[in-house]
């Protein structure tokens, strides 16, 4: 199967009032194109670290982190990110919020026309066409984040990472939103790198779950393979005891990292 990210012996190391601090020791991760893997763990286990590093935001101080066959040194459009904050420009509608990105990505190559129309088509695959002239302060978080996803779509990324997208939305947006991830996910066959916290949303969404252990020195703990058909309905799985199993296997791992950094 064809790589699309390739973490090797990532370190990750930062200069404090009390020193260095060791964030993250030892990464190794291989991820698949086309597939979806969750980041999981207690708070300050270094998870958006590796996702920043993914994106290129962040450099690591040890080892070599790679995204569709070359080394990451800085941001690219090859990599979208979404994250728990919309970051919405104001002063833009909807469609120009995800027409600049557009513009910035394809403006050299393609007509008006032709940018106007990619445009159009990621406001729809979001369900936000009836939007498209409201500004952010005029629609609600669950939209905000819609466009948010829609302009990170818009770049035609070959990797889309997401840093805990719906955390901060009540649960039944939270709920139409991870399904509206599916159904996307599906149709564009993106590459997913996610981070959350909530396991029900992980093993939902999921092909692998990356378990990561506590920090300091975080590291990855244990990967998990959700052996879940596709495409998964919510409903459907609450009676699927793999669905259970998944999620109970996830569970024990967080609790027992989390009574060993209470017992340290």
């Amino acid at each position: 199967m064809e790589h699309c990210i390739a973490l090797d012996q990532i370190g990750m190391t930062f200069d404090t009032g009390k020193g260095t601090f060791i964030a993250l020791k030892d990464v190794k991760l291989v991820i698949a194109k086309g597939e979806f893997v969750s980041l999981i763990g207690h708070s300050g286990c270094g998870k958006s670290t590796v996702l920043n590093i993914i994106a290129g935001l962040l450099q690591p101080t040890a080892g070599i982190a790679i995204a569709n066959g070359r080394e990451i040194a800085g941001p690219g459009p090859d990599r979208a990110v979404v994250f728990q904050n919309h970051s919405l420009l104001p002063w833009l509608t909807c469609f120009g919020n995800v027409h600049l990105a557009v513009e910035r990505v394809f403006g050299k190559d393609e007509s008006k026309p032709q940018l106007h129309a990619r445009t159009e088509a990621a406001l729809a695959m979001v369900g936000l066409t009836h939007a498209r002239d409201k500004h952010p302060g005029e629609i609600s978080g669950g939209m905000k984040q819609r466009v948010g996803i829609a302009r990170a779509l818009a770049m035609e990324p070959k990797v889309l990472l997401l840093d805990e997208p719906f955390g901060a939305l009540d649960a039944l947006t939270r709920a139409n939103l991870q399904d509206e991830l599916i159904r996307i996910v599906a149709r564009t066959a993106s590459t997913v790198v996610m981070v959350t916290h909530d396991v029900d949303e992980a093993v939902l969404l999921s092909d692998r779950i990356v378990m990561m252990s506590n920090g300091p020195a975080a590291t990855v703990g244990e990967i998990l393979e959700v052996n879940l058909a596709r495409p998964r309905e919510r409903l459907a799985l609450a009676a699927d005891p793999g669905y259970h199993a998944c999620r109970a296997q996830v569970l024990a791992f967080l609790y027992q990292k989390h009574t060993q950094a209470c017992a340290a």
